[in-house]
């Protein structure tokens, strides 16, 4: 059942996941916009607002707030201070303007691997911070050994700061120690977007990569997007996972299978938060109503359906 309405109030409109916008400047018409919103109180959806970087009309800043809404915003926004969500593009600029809401910062696997101690100072700035890879789908074996290793360095970062008392969150580490079952995008499921085209998609991703629009109250074989029409994702327990499903159509041709990169890097995460959570509980009591995560032996759940 749908409960969020994502609006991109322009094609310029800031990227918050693994897709890129189409940068032309197209603005959701405000006829568009208004009707968007009255979608919105006869669903009883939640409304998000995505960004871009520059101003908007002063007529838009007006509707915008007739409905509750979140903002997700570019960190440069003019209206920063406003935000919701910032979103950072890579690790060259992370001087927030506004701190104390979830930050996303978007950046290159290379240049998380170079350059991953830059994120250390916005643990204790943002109640939740996130990295997303524009580039996740290139991931190689080599990068999967130094992904290992530098989420194990990040860790110890995050130990310390446990066991001062602090609780950063971090989506690469600690999202699935605080998980006992899946937690997904669920595009398609409880989140759909409108775009500056005035029509709706299954998420941004899907309008700037030129798929067919959908109906949202009717989408085509809405089962595919479910978690229980997923054999290989409902029996998996790395709870954290996006389970992308542009990223699964993208690589596998399937929206409910994801590609093998998608399930190793969410694997070595899990396998991380698991050491982690066991380095935490060292210091004291912590999660108590949550199990210790299992030992596995893969990171590809495909490994053990081909046994």
């Amino acid at each position: 059942m749908l409960q969020y309405l994502v609006i991109l109030l322009s094609d310029k409109s800031v990227p918050f996941c693994h897709y890129e916008n189409k940068n032309t400047g197209n603005l959701l018409s405000l006829n568009g916009l208004k009707d968007a919103l009255r979608f919105s109180m006869l669903e009883n959806l939640s409304v998000q607002y995505v960004f871009p970087e520059g101003g908007l009309p002063a007529e838009y800043l007006s509707v915008i707030e007739e409905v509750e809404n979140v903002k997700i915003m570019p960190a440069n926004s003019p209206y920063a201070d406003k935000a919701d969500v910032l979103i950072f593009n890579g690790l060259s600029n992370l001087n927030p303007i506004k701190q104390g809401v979830p930050y996303v910062v978007r950046l290159y696997r290379e240049e998380f691997f170079a350059d991953y101690e830059k994120l250390i100072p916005l643990f204790e700035m943002t109640p939740h911070l996130s990295v997303v890879f524009k580039d996740l789908i290139k991931f190689n074996e080599n990068d999967f050994d130094k992904y290992k290793t530098v989420l194990e360095n990040l860790s110890k970062t995050i130990e310390t700061l446990y066991a001062s008392g602090k609780t950063p969150q971090f989506n690469l580490l600690t999202d699935r120690m605080y998980l006992d079952k899946m937690r997904n995008c669920e595009a398609g499921v409880k989140t759909i977007t409108l775009a500056p085209d005035g029509k709706f998609y299954i998420c941004p991703a899907f309008y700037y990569c030129g798929e067919k629009d959908v109906n949202p109250l009717g989408i085509k074989n809405p089962q595919l997007y479910k978690l229980d029409y997923a054999p290989i994702c409902r029996r998996c327990d790395a709870f954290h996972c996006k389970r992308c499903v542009w990223l699964n159509k993208l690589t596998t041709l399937e929206v409910n299978t994801p590609s093998y990169e998608q399930c190793v890097t969410a694997h070595i995460e899990r396998n991380a938060a698991k050491s982690l959570l066991a380095a935490i509980r060292k210091h004291g009591k912590f999660l108590p109503q949550m199990p210790d995560i299992a030992d596995i032996d893969y990171l590809d759940p495909f490994d053990k359906i081909k046994e």
